[in-house]
């Protein structure tokens, strides 16, 4: 195992640092070994980075050692990619908040993590009509059987007849799970899981033993729109993940295609709205495989590398007061605390993801989670570069 891996896995384990806040030290310090050994001045002059944050980064490293942890974590993880791997998935590290480890388990094909081998998300309700069921078995049947690989997150409804229906097929398909890749959520696709990981590959940002949580869910669509070149919607109501990666997908300059329902299901109300805001419409397998088609190669020329996305910053992190107007301090009725406290952190000014999780000292996942609720509730907008506003 190379030095550098180790030191990915290990700042993985520190709270409030996010995705784009260990980029942004690899960037500062040109590797995670020396950022790792470094004193906390330095830590302190990375952006993002305030006196609460430190203090969690010093404590955790004093009861760390990396080369430990790396030995005793691969017993249970023995599977793991880190965002400096040759093998990362490509689509996956072009994205700003891609994590910086990714465990998986099944067969992995060299092609399909270069971009070489075309993969389509397909995602939508835990509960769709029959009509949904329908056409998510006969698109993922399709596109199976034209040699894309089908990605989806293994929940019960449209993703389970997705995955089902590729494998059917005799494609490939990539389950994006919100748990340790060593349990099942739910229990019912035990059986989906384990064909999954015979014939194709289950991914995850959670180590062994990680059990359901609903902050770790919203956290894993931005894993299936990255893994993904086109993102398809088959039934979303007006507050759902579905449209969450959607929009993320978006945000990502992937394209996004959506089957059209009925008004009268609530299910499709989703949809339409995409499809006002621009979406493509599948008006049938045939227009679908035209849709796909125009889809540009992607250059296996271009090599990959970490990026930085900076915010533009206004606010001071330690306990600054945020400077906001008399509109902006006024508090939405009826949020729960989580909600408030990170609503109350936010401005029209566009804030990172690391900046909030510093600030408002919750775990990463619940913060994750807390901003798609503000999200879908219309009282934040996600903006590229992880970054939110009022």
């Amino acid at each position: 195992m190379s030095q550098e891996r180790i030191y990915w896995l290990a700042w993985s384990k520190i709270s409030g640092v996010g995705a784009i806040l260990i980029d942004r030290i690899y960037q500062h310090f040109g590797n995670l070994e020396a950022a790792w050994n470094a004193d906390s001045e330095k830590i302190l002059a990375i952006d993002g980075v305030g006196t609460q944050l430190i203090a969690t980064i010093i404590a955790t490293r004093a009861k760390i050692d990396p080369h430990k942890l790396s030995i005793t974590h691969s017993i249970d993880n023995p599977d793991w990619w880190t965002r400096i791997d040759p093998d990362y998935p490509r689509l996956l590290a072009e994205i700003p908040s891609a994590p910086g480890v990714l465990y998986y388990r099944g067969k992995v094909v060299p092609a399909e993590n270069l971009g070489n081998i075309p993969t389509v998300g397909i995602v939508g309700t835990r509960d769709p009509s029959d009509y949904g069921k329908r056409w998510a078995r006969k698109i993922s049947a399709l596109l199976a059987s034209k040699g894309f690989t089908i990605v989806s997150g293994l929940a019960q409804g449209i993703d389970t007849e997705a995955h089902s229906a590729c494998l059917e097929a005799g494609g490939r398909t990539i389950a994006v799970v919100g748990t340790g890749l060593d349990l099942v959520y739910p229990p019912r696709n035990q059986a989906l899981a384990a064909d999954i990981h015979q014939h194709g590959l289950m991914v995850s940002e959670y180590p062994a033993g990680t059990t359901p949580d609903r902050s770790h869910f919203p956290a894993r669509n931005r894993i299936i729109a990255g893994l993904s070149r086109v993102t398809i919607v088959i039934e979303a109501p007006t507050r759902s993940g579905a449209l969450i990666t959607a929009h993320q997908a978006n945000d990502y300059g992937r394209d996004v295609y959506v089957l059209p329902g009925s008004l009268d299901n609530p299910n499709s109300l989703g949809c339409l709205g995409l499809l006002s805001r621009g979406a493509q419409p599948i008006l049938g397998l045939d227009h679908l495989l035209e849709l796909l088609s125009s889809i540009p190669q992607l250059d296996p020329s271009q090599q990959l590398q970490l990026f930085s996305f900076e915010p533009e910053r206004s606010q001071v992190i330690d306990g600054t007061q945020i400077p906001t107007t008399e509109s902006e301090q006024i508090t939405p009725p009826d949020l729960s605390p989580d909600l408030q406290q990170v609503w109350l952190l936010m401005t029209t000014s566009p804030t990172s993801f690391d900046e909030i999780v510093s600030r408002c000292q919750l775990p990463v996942a619940n913060v994750s989670a807390t901003l798609l609720e503000l999200e879908l509730l219309g009282l934040v907008t996600q903006l590229p570069g992880m970054r939110y506003q009022r």
